[in-house]
């Protein structure tokens, strides 16, 4: 019922500033000097709405999972740290070990406390993903810095040595830096690796796992996980806007 009125009051108030709008060059100076007044009131209120919703409605949805997808993808997500806001955004120093979700980890060995870890909120017109990760390191001193992500049991699936595992990530840095991104599959007793080197460009980056080129054990695959390895990235700042896996079946010769 409230909303029914309201309209009704919305259609009500919208008649009478098209008619006060249309009687403007006749109307009397008194009566139009309090209309003006009144309108500027009003539109002060309008603008800051228009404004607020604007720009809330241009920022990309929390729980979006919509980003390209090639042709024949039988399987594709983005993790939730990319997805919605986390419970603890942020990590200042992050500890050997640093568990930013279920699916997102940090591990490094600098003793020092030299790196924050920080979830924002994308607001560029270009991103799809709602939210984004930022990493700062300062004076590491440690040997490794690697984030690893999780794959959901859905990834392994139907899985198979005919399929090409697509990674798709927004990468941004201050500085020059090697990103190393690594396929792990558990088959058993072993894990079978595969290592991609990510483009010297910053931007939009997508490596591809081709699996016929593994030992894949089909019948037995337990877990899978990226690690995204990063060299020397001291006094640097990374942001990864976005991080999306798909799969699809490679193309028959």
């Amino acid at each position: 019922m409230s909303r029914i009125l309201d309209r009704l009051l919305h259609l009500r108030s919208l008649r009478r500033w098209r008619s006060a709008a249309e009687a403007a060059p006749r109307a009397p100076l008194s009566d139009l000097r309090l209309q003006r007044n009144q309108a500027r009131q009003l539109r002060t209120h309008l603008d800051r709405l228009i404004h607020t919703a604007e720009g809330r409605l241009a920022l990309p949805q929390i729980g979006s999972s919509f980003f390209p997808r090639p042709h024949g993808t039988d399987w594709s997500w983005r993790p939730e740290l990319w997805r919605g806001p986390l419970a603890v955004q942020g990590l200042c120093p992050a500890p050997a070990e640093a568990r930013l979700s279920d699916e997102v980890k940090l591990f490094h060995d600098c003793a020092a406390g030299e790196v924050s870890l920080r979830q924002i909120r994308n607001t560029r017109e270009e991103d799809l993903a709602p939210f984004g990760l930022r990493m700062d390191v300062y004076q590491f001193e440690g040997s490794f810095l690697s984030l690893v992500v999780d794959l959901p049991p859905a990834a392994l699936q139907g899985l198979t040595r005919e399929h090409l595992l697509r990674v798709d990530s927004i990468l941004q840095t201050e500085a020059p830096i090697d990103v190393f991104a690594r396929l792990n599959i558990r088959h058993g007793p072993n894990t079978e690796q595969m290592v991609r080197q990510l483009p010297a460009e910053r931007g939009n980056l997508l490596v591809e796992f081709d699996l016929a080129y593994s030992d894949l054990n089909e019948k037995r695959m337990e877990k899978a996980w990226l690690d995204l390895i990063f060299d020397a990235p001291a006094m640097n700042q990374v942001l990864l806007r976005d991080l999306t896996f798909s799969r699809h079946p490679r193309a028959a010769i």
